[in-house]
């Protein structure tokens, strides 16, 4: 799947990564970066790597619904009652273009499926597919015609990553020329199998987390709550997600059990948007990831068997 969509998105090996370890986990990528640097394309060539899954797009704009986006009762002439009409997010692979774009009604009514994979409609319960993977982008430059994602949407995105510009110029010259022959992130095949995909998230469960490691991801996540710079720290739910992700790390790279390694290498994505800043570090202008990187250097890493 990394060859596939780097065929692509040339030269972000490691956001391909962080990408494919959110789709591992079962948890949701928030991609927030200026125009222009693929944002979208990751997210479509992801959902086309990935065959037979179903893929649905919503671009959010101010006078979408929430009806739009979870499904509407519909009232059925031959039948005398009402039929459920199913919204895109009954997919295996949502993908949320400019999702800031849409009113804070809009936007809270990803809360449910995002957090427990299933949509309430007139009290009745409605399951989405397995597995589920909400993609979202959004500009956080552009404050015109945009309303900020609230802390708990935020809270549940397993990751917020960017993109960034090119940095070789020979990743931007292959850009160009991917441009100038009108490639599309539709070209590209599927390589794997959505049963092989499920195989490989139940996989996932089964890595070793030691009590080391537990107690070190804890360690981390209770830090950001008492740093001098940060108002709301990480939740008990942001502990979790930190534990999962390291997991789908360890997969990635091979082996049947997590490391604190493991740990530091998704912390920043994983643990980013999930602080709340005061004002005072705000004024300076406190950026969240180094404060992350501030607390993994300052909570001691266990000295664990795996690593001897």
């Amino acid at each position: 799947m990394t060859g596939n969509i780097e065929e692509f998105i040339r030269g972000k090996s490691e956001v391909v990564r962080l990408a494919l370890v959110c789709l591992l986990a079962e948890g949701h990528l928030l991609i927030e970066d200026v125009p222009g640097v693929a944002k979208t394309s990751l997210a479509k060539v992801i959902a086309r790597s990935v065959a037979d899954a179903a893929v649905r797009r919503i671009q959010f704009t101010p006078d979408l619904l929430p009806s739009d986006v979870t499904g509407v009762q519909i009232y059925d002439q031959a039948s005398g009652g009402f039929e459920f009409r199913q919204g895109p997010v009954f997919a295996n692979i949502l993908l949320g273009d400019e999702i800031n774009r849409a009113s804070p009604k809009t936007q809270s009514a990803l809360l449910e499926v995002m957090a427990e994979h299933q949509v309430t409609v007139d009290g009745v319960p409605y399951a989405v597919p397995h597995p589920f993977l909400c993609i979202a982008t959004q500009n956080p430059i552009e404050q015109h015609g945009t309303y900020p994602l609230p802390e708990a949407q935020l809270d549940r995105f397993l990751m917020r990553i960017s993109i960034g510009y090119p940095e070789e110029l020979a990743d931007e010259v292959a850009i160009v020329t991917d441009g100038l022959a009108r490639r599309r992130p539709e070209e590209l095949k599927p390589v794997v199998q959505l049963d092989e995909l499920r195989a490989m998230i139940l996989a996932l469960r089964d890595l070793h987390v030691s009590e080391k490691v537990r107690t070190y991801v804890a360690m981390i996540t209770r830090a950001t709550r008492k740093h001098p710079d940060v108002h709301l720290g990480v939740s008990p739910r942001g502990t979790i997600a930190l534990a999962t992700a390291a997991q789908a790390w360890a997969l990635t790279e091979g082996r049947e059990f997590v490391t604190a390694d493991d740990v530091k290498a998704v912390a920043v994505p994983v643990l980013n948007h999930r602080l709340l800043l005061t004002s005072e570090a705000r004024l300076r202008k406190r950026a969240p990831e180094a404060i992350v990187a501030e607390i993994l250097d300052g909570v001691p890493v266990p000295r664990l068997p795996e690593q001897k």
